[in-house]
């Protein structure tokens, strides 16, 4: 599988001549510039946030495939099973009450590619459901983790995540950028917590994983560089 980090939380997978497109922003708004390279399925973790659910400057005639309207057993898109899990952006909100916002249903999704198992975190502002974690537990070779917190997920609450779940490879997103116009926290808060021989910077945007070179040293850390 290649893996492409565009910005924030969209990703380019690519493996077996199919081409994932995750949570793509909407430019401009976000402060990224636009994908403009062709998919064959967008998958957004929810229809109503602009930073997760414009496809509009995705190329090609895609599938596109809001997360949150999938049977809880996942459907298949193009050969793929893609599986949700429905979270919020956040259940107490505080912060949101004084803009009138609502909690912001989105979910996590699953999906395998390549012979490797994808979890894509969404937008998840809590902690994982335990019901969740029991169902990914040894089912993700691939995590890309909510690495800013600041609406979304805790970086207490993503450890026990991933105590729980037990992926191969961590990548983080959804980390500050000096492109993007989110006050998010850089992705060293999250990188920090791990031992220095656990993390990989790999200095662009793109890796390329298979199912025979994920590392032995679970789980392991490979930060993207922001290309957008």
């Amino acid at each position: 599988m290649k893996i492409t980090f565009y910005a924030h939380a969209s990703f380019r997978l690519e493996a077996n001549g199919l081409v994932v497109i995750t949570d793509p922003y909407t430019p401009g708004k976000s402060g990224f510039d636009p994908i403009n390279e062709p998919a064959d399925i967008v998958i957004m973790s929810s229809a109503t946030d602009d930073f997760h659910s414009d496809p509009s400057h995705v190329e090609g005639a895609p599938v596109v495939v809001n997360a949150l309207e999938l049977p809880p057993e996942g459907a298949e898109m193009r050969g793929i099973t893609i599986r949700p899990f429905p979270a919020y952006e956040s259940l107490t909100f505080d912060y949101q009450a004084a803009a009138g916002r609502d909690p912001d249903a989105n979910a996590l999704y699953h999906f395998t590619l390549g012979g490797l198992r994808v979890l894509h975190m969404g937008d998840i502002g809590n902690p994982v459901a335990p019901e969740h974690l029991e169902a990914l537990r040894g089912q993700v070779d691939i995590l890309l983790a909510l690495t800013g917190e600041h609406a979304t997920i805790a970086l207490d609450d993503l450890d026990q995540a991933i105590k729980a779940i037990g992926p191969r490879v961590i990548i983080p997103m959804h980390y500050f950028s000096p492109r993007g116009v989110l006050k998010i926290e850089p992705v060293d808060r999250f990188i920090a917590r791990f031992p220095p021989e656990a993390v990989t910077r790999v200095g662009g945007p793109e890796l390329e994983l298979t199912p025979e070179t994920l590392p032995s040293d679970a789980p392991h850390i490979y930060v993207l560089e922001q290309s957008r």
